[in-house]
């Protein structure tokens, strides 16, 4: 008797954003691709309109907090992620700088990874609004591994003076 052996979902909660060209337009094609490309997703947040962070003199941002189901690995999903932002013209000309579509690992099960070109969590999620705002919606509960802490109690704690947004009209 054989047995076939489903590979292992892994569960990525990925924060997609952009200034740039048809913002809206930009964050369906993302999730489009993600869809496509990199596994399931099982959750999205509202859409929420940003302030520039870092690099203030720009046009705002629309984010989305997402949770993905994948059989990917934290690299491999990096992987394709930066595939699908060429693909929808990314160019990384300036740090912080405008670009028509971010894609970013928030985390990725419950995993700590610090790589040269990966980290997860992200090393600054919990010091930013426009993260933590969408993330609360899908995920209130979810515990950062490092700080140990709810996505709730770092939004709470967070001194981040960014306005966030939601977007009611798309």
């Amino acid at each position: 008797m054989s047995y076939f052996q489903y590979p292992s979902m892994n569960k990525a909660y990925l924060l997609i954003g952009g200034n740039m060209g048809d913002r809206l337009a930009n964050l369906n094609e993302a999730i489009t691709c993600i869809n496509a490309q990199a596994g399931k997703i099982e959750k999205e947040s509202s859409i929420y309109e940003t302030a520039a962070w870092g690099m203030t003199h720009q046009a705002s941002f629309l984010n989305q907090a997402l949770l993905l189901s994948t059989t990917y690995s934290a690299h491999q999903l990096m992987s394709i992620l930066l595939e699908i932002e060429i693909k929808l013209g990314r160019k990384r000309d300036l740090p912080l700088g405008p670009r028509t579509i971010d894609i970013d690992i928030i985390y990725f099960n419950n995993e700590i990874i610090d790589t040269s070109d990966l980290t997860v969590p992200h090393p600054s999620m919990f010091k930013r609004n426009f993260v933590l705002i969408p993330m609360v919606e899908i995920a209130p509960n979810f515990k950062h591994p490092q700080l140990n802490k709810t996505n709730s109690a770092l939004l709470a704690e967070c001194t981040d003076e960014c306005l966030v947004h939601k977007k009611n009209n798309f």
